[in-house]
């Protein structure tokens, strides 16, 4: 349990004591800053703290947002200061230099603000804190508190003002409406978010967590997935129903998180990773679902999975390249501001890149009026033509301006590459590598080799294998140096690109009935370990382990690998080879990432929650 430490006299007739238990705080009270800072010694080390002045007047959920989100080791609002265990040396410190300087003493007068309103009461110990804590350099996170009241008023008049104040709105309808995520498409704004909202309300009323919710949406896909692989109209329109159903909760599970400020660095892994499993599951019972209608559509169930998963590639790449880069100013990125508060341009942009909202809502309607393989046309079409529109912009952005990239972005994006051990040392035989706009054209030109000498050639000729030596010494190139240039951010995704394309075209080449499901199982594999790459960078974890990245064998490894494969086995061989490679791959980075996300989560990692772009 946490505690919260009240300093000051009580006031008569308020509820501050009984706001905070409502938030799962042990209350003590203390008369002055010397008794506070004796309270705040006897509070075990691992338990979140905090200090409260008792003349606070306030939303309860203004207190909520100060003193119990669980993503930050300092946070405040005006007279309360709270501290998690990994800040509490700062919070203890802070404390004593107050206590010693004679702070929190009652009877000062109260001071005017400007106009001559009266101001914050001087003699507040949490504030005081603050400001010693904003000294010393602590990253205290003030959360914005809207049409919330959150004050210590400084004389009985300000007091009844407050109250007033605080009467005049409705605290569970803000905290309602914040529950919605502020940046979102135009599908979830305005055909989900409306009532999947009370559903956060709901469950968070009757105990549930985010996770819990999140595994309920991947339940759903997944049956969603297995009515689609029944390939009979009923089945396809309740894949479509269920398929809504499970983005509903979906939105629920995140909604849930801000509306009970739920976070964890699980619960953000688990919602990032299911997501993806949820839609290429569902990809494949679309698969399925047609074979069984006689019509194979598995390569472009794999060339859905690919052009979305290098799409994502495309985002966390430029993202993490501009993270923290300096003179970060372009003409585009002005044009898209300028064009960002035109109301109608703002939600047409939205929707043109398919975010998550849009496409899964395509694809439902799509799986119950048509055919699996109309489906995947359709899908085709509108990611490539988001791709195109999105990453067209962002290099137009990337060339326009002038910036600094640092090595923590430069890092990223090798971590994001996920190059092994062929590339790592023949990237050390090379010396400095390329220069400027050579890097991204030479890892696109490689990858365009292996990919046309495995789609062009006849299955098990040696042109491939050819093809995959040349990619692996341009990627290799490729990463020899630290990845800082303009449009170094396209590295990772055209070796995504590249690996998968590879693995699609040999696949469709061996003509054998179960190749392309087992390609689809490797990339799918493989993906994930991207995926998960990914998510340890945004979590602040740092990439994958570099044993796991041999062991898979790095992606120019395993692209080689594969065009071995098909050059020296038969064409069942290979499929075998495919689904063996697969389970093998699977195994390894599934093992490793549950591991770590989990004992990430046991060891107190903080918790994130992401509120970027749609996906």
């Amino acid at each position: 349990m946490s505690t919260a430490i009240v300093t000051g006299q009580p006031v008569p007739g308020s509820s501050l004591e009984n706001d905070l238990r409502s938030l799962g705080f042990d209350v003590r009270v203390a008369a002055d800053a010397a008794e506070a800072e004796t309270l705040l010694a006897a509070v075990p080390a691992d338990r979140r703290v905090a200090l409260v002045d008792s003349r606070f007047v306030g939303h309860p959920h203004a207190l909520r947002l100060g003193l119990t989100d669980p993503r930050f080791p300092l946070a405040a609002v005006p007279g309360a200061v709270t501290a998690q265990p990994a800040a509490r040396q700062a919070l203890t410190r802070a404390v004593a230099r107050e206590t010693s300087a004679g702070t929190g003493t009652a009877g000062e007068p109260a001071a005017l603000a400007p106009g001559g309103a009266p101001a914050l009461a001087p003699d507040s110990l949490a504030d005081h804190v603050v400001t010693a804590l904003d000294a010393e350099g602590g990253a205290v996170h003030r959360p914005e508190l809207g049409s919330l009241v959150a004050t210590v008023p400084a004389d009985p008049q300000a007091r009844n003002e407050a109250r007033q104040a605080v009467a005049a709105v409705d605290d569970e309808a803000v905290r309602l409406k914040s529950a919605v995520k502020s940046r979102d498409g135009f599908f979830t704004t305005f055909f989900i978010s409306p009532y999947s909202r009370y559903l956060a309300r709901w469950c968070a009323r009757r105990g549930l967590t985010p996770n819990q919710v999140t595994t309920a949406s991947l339940l759903t896909a997944l049956i969603a997935a297995g009515c689609a692989a029944t390939g009979t109209r009923g089945g396809f329109v309740a894949a479509g129903v269920l398929l809504i159903a499970s983005f509903v909760l979906d939105c629920t599970d995140g909604q849930l998180a801000r509306y009970a400020l739920k976070y964890s660095t699980l619960g953000a892994w688990l919602d990032a990773t299911f997501d993806r499993a949820k839609e290429y599951a569902y990809y494949a019972g679309l698969a399925l679902g047609a074979a069984r209608g006689g019509d194979d559509v598995w390569a472009l169930a794999l060339g859905a999975m690919i052009l979305q998963t290098c799409r994502h590639v495309v985002d966390f790449s430029f993202n993490e390249a501009n993270h923290d880069a300096t003179a970060n100013t372009s003409p585009t990125a002005a044009l898209s501001d300028k064009l960002d508060s035109v109301g109608w341009t703002v939600w047409l942009r939205r929707m043109i890149v398919l975010p998550i909202g849009e496409r899964w809502a395509m694809i439902a309607v799509l799986t119950a009026a048509t055919t699996p393989r109309i489906t995947f046309y359709v899908l085709l079409a509108g990611c490539a033509f988001a791709a195109t529109y999105t990453t067209a912009g962002r290099v137009l952005r990337s060339v326009t301006r002038r910036a600094r990239r640092t090595d923590r972005a430069a890092q990223a994006l090798a971590d994001l590459t996920d190059s092994g051990p062929l590339a790592e040392t023949i990237g050390r035989v090379a010396g400095r590598g390329l220069p400027g706009l050579a890097v991204p054209a030479v890892a696109l030109l490689g990858g365009a080799a292996v990919v046309a000498s495995s789609a062009l050639t006849g299955f098990g000729g040696v042109l491939p294998v050819a093809g995959a030596l040349v990619y692996v010494l341009t990627s290799a190139l490729a990463v020899a140096r630290p990845l800082k240039g303009a449009l170094d951010w396209l590295v990772p995704p055209f070796f995504r690109a590249a690996e998968y394309g590879t693995v699609l075209a040999l696949a469709g080449r061996a003509g054998v009935n179960g190749a392309l499901p087992a390609a689809f199982g490797l990339v799918a594999a493989v993906a994930y370990h991207h995926y998960d790459t990914v998510y340890r960078i945004r979590g602040n974890a740092g990439a994958p382990p570099a044993w796991l990245v041999r062991a898979v064998g790095g992606q120019e490894g395993r692209t080689l690998l594969v065009t071995v494969l098909a050059a020296v086995l038969t064409a069942s061989q290979f499929k075998a080879a495919l689904t063996v490679l697969a389970v093998a791959v699977a195994l390894l980075v599934l093992v490793e990432s549950i591991r770590f996300w989990v004992s990430a989560h046991k060891g107190g990692a903080p918790a994130v929650h992401d509120e970027g772009e749609p996906a």
